[in-house]
């Protein structure tokens, strides 16, 4: 227990994918510039869509808010990560380490399930356009949102608590960028398989079932796509519905490897490198995909900028 008392106190060292790599200079690069990129078209988005009215519709609402988790998740990672190699110390408090935990959890959660969300929405937008405005009224929104947000932060809550009161007596090194639940865990003298189990039941529920959730909205949506004409329009939307798959699948394709695939089949060194492409590489390209190449969204940049005319109604 002299151990458990010291880690309570002094907390733990991240080594993170930046001090695991033969290159550290690179990667400290690399996740400055996803950073960055990931602040600066999250937050433009987030500036468009408040300031021009025509894209008050349930799409862009429902996009606004996944910036929005998108730009604090990588926030609650990145900056750590960063000032930890920059200054060379690699330590986070017991405290911080619980937070950091339960923030991750939170914001992975809610867009885990803001995603599904997000695909029922644009299966309504072209299986039933002219009831689109009608089934995706601002109450349904607002409560897909609240609901992301709630479950999550539930989830997280109780496996925060649960994680950090096991004591950690092997070692207070962990081989990870960021406090998850699976790293911790290794670190734990105390027996973890029951909860194991119960952590590889909520992966299950947060990750597979949206995702199946998503894969079915768009099959039914690519459905309709190939029942059209063969026109320009067609085109468009299954290389949109493709740049949406390829960015869903790199997302939960890394989050299920850590929540549910069992750790015997992954190394700490292949964990560190996934947990950058849900935390900090997903959040900058989730906007590039999914906003800022639409018309609607480019014309409204131009309107700010005083370059064009006002966006069409989506």
């Amino acid at each position: 227990m002299e151990f458990w008392n010291t880690t309570l106190v002094n907390g733990f060292f991240l080594i993170g994918i930046i001090q695991d790599s033969r290159s550290p200079q690179l990667v400290c690069v690399i996740i400055i510039f996803f950073y960055l990129v990931a602040m600066a078209t999250n937050s433009l988005l987030l500036l468009l869509i408040i300031m021009d009215n025509r894209l008050h519709v349930p799409m862009y609402f429902l996009l606004s808010q996944l910036s929005l988790m998108d730009l604090l998740f990588t926030s609650v990672v990145a900056p750590k990560t960063l000032v930890n190699y920059l200054c060379g110390q690699n330590t986070i408090s017991f405290t911080g380490c619980g937070l950091q935990m339960f923030l991750a959890l939170t914001l992975g959660g809610a867009e885990d399930i803001l995603l599904a969300f997000m695909a029922y929405d644009r299966y309504v937008a072209i299986r039933h356009p002219l009831t689109y405005m009608v089934i995706m009224r601002p109450k349904i929104c607002w409560s897909m949102v609240a609901t992301s947000w709630l479950l999550a932060s539930l989830n997280a809550l109780v496996h925060t608590i649960y994680t950090m009161h096991f004591p950690f007596c092997k070692s207070r090194e962990i081989h990870h960028l960021l406090c998850e639940i699976p790293p911790l865990l290794k670190l734990a003298c105390a027996e973890t398989s029951q909860y194991k189990f119960i952590l590889y039941t909520t992966g299950v529920t947060f990750l597979l079932m949206p995702l199946s959730a998503i894969f079915a909205s768009y099959a039914l949506v690519l459905t309709a796509v190939f029942h059209m004409p063969p026109t320009q329009g067609k085109e468009k939307a299954l290389l949109t519905c493709s740049s949406h798959l390829t960015v869903v699948g790199l997302y939960y394709g890394a989050a299920m490897f850590m929540y549910v695939l069992p750790t015997a089949y992954h190394s700490p060194h292949q964990d560190n490198i996934l947990s950058v492409f849900y935390t900090i590489v997903t959040p900058a390209l989730n906007p590039l995909i999914y906003s800022l190449r639409n018309k609607d969204v480019l014309g409204a940049l131009k309107k700010v900028l005083g370059k064009g005319p006002s966006v069409q109604r989506f």
